[in-house]
């Protein structure tokens, strides 16, 4: 909930926090040191245990930023960096336009006061999910550049309103279903004919446009209304110049996908360099085949006769 969109005056209050808190670490650490066993058995010694401990930090820090970009948060807006996947599968941006269309009268005008950017959010090719991570290049290249927005498509089967399921963000195909205001499937698009029970033009399904450059177009001709259902399967309906960019219809993830999979990728590097680094302090010993024992025997100044433990320095007491 802190990190919510909406929510601008979390960062700053963050930052605040954590900065008192690491001073009061800071000032800790300074008054306290570790005992004689904690820091032979942590090896506190070891320049290498050292930065194993610090890549934690920057491990944690690339954990953090790579979900707070993946699923939405005051410090990613979506007009920077596209919408979440979340906004699609919770449908934040359709329930949004429904308030607005249902809080102005009449709909008809309604519809054509609604902001571009909120109609464009609306519309599954913003979905970071639908691209692949293999499928390289911008949005564009997808489905191309939006030219226009043809309008919100509204079926009806007699006095019966029917919206068409959307697809779901992690399918490739997903069947046409039209569903009244319970969930019921009322009609669809079926993919035998002769088995075929709720057929759009078996039950006469019709199409209304709102909003857009079709505003007001109202149709009954079967294959017209399921062309159109098909297009509402991925939110509102734009036309688009596939031209300009080579567009070849697969859809790519957006700069928030990219930038969430590159992190996560850096945060497993940093993980493994930590367990790397604090394994070869951890077990140095192991590593290079010479033990603490013997350190101690041929250390320069611990003994009067370089390598004769028995021949204790005086000054030994003191290194």
């Amino acid at each position: 909930i802190a990190l919510s969109t909406y929510t601008y005056g979390v960062i700053p209050s963050h930052h605040i926090v954590a900065g008192c808190f690491g001073i009061l670490v800071s000032l800790w650490h300074c008054s306290s040191t570790p005992s004689p066993i904690l820091f032979q058995l942590m090896r506190m010694g070891n320049l290498e245990g050292v930065l194993s401990t610090s890549i934690v930090a920057v491990f944690y820090a690339s954990c953090v930023t790579s979900a707070t970009m993946w699923y939405g948060s005051a410090t990613s807006p979506h007009e920077l960096y596209g919408t979440t996947r979340y906004d699609w599968d919770n449908a934040t941006f359709s329930l949004n336009i429904e308030s607005r269309v249902a809080a102005v009268r009449p709909s008809s005008y309604a519809w054509n006061t609604l902001p571009d950017a909120l109609v464009l959010y609306d519309y599954i090719g913003c979905n970071p999910s639908k691209g692949g991570l293999f499928r390289s290049g911008p949005l564009i290249k997808g489905h191309g550049v939006i030219q226009n927005w043809i309008g919100h498509a509204s079926f009806s089967q007699g006095t019966l309103s029917l919206a068409v399921r959307r697809m779901p963000a992690f399918f490739e195909t997903f069947p046409v279903i039209l569903i009244d205001q319970s969930g019921t499937v009322r009609a669809d698009i079926s993919f035998r004919r002769g088995s075929s029970t709720y057929g759009v033009e078996q039950l006469s399904v019709r199409l209304s446009i709102s909003g857009g450059t079709l505003n007001g177009l109202a149709v009954s001709n079967g294959s017209l209304v399921k062309n159109y259902a098909r297009k509402a399967q991925f939110g509102e309906i734009f036309t688009f110049d596939k031209k300009t960019a080579s567009s070849d219809g697969l859809w790519r993830t957006s700069i928030r996908g990219w930038y969430s999979f590159s992190h996560v990728i850096l945060s497993f590097i940093f993980l493994f360099g930590h367990l790397w680094h604090a394994a070869r302090s951890l077990f140095k010993d192991i590593w290079t085949g010479v033990l603490i024992s013997s350190i101690s025997k041929l250390e320069y100044g611990r003994n009067e006769k370089l390598g004769d433990d028995t021949t204790t320095s005086k000054t030994s007491a003191f290194l």
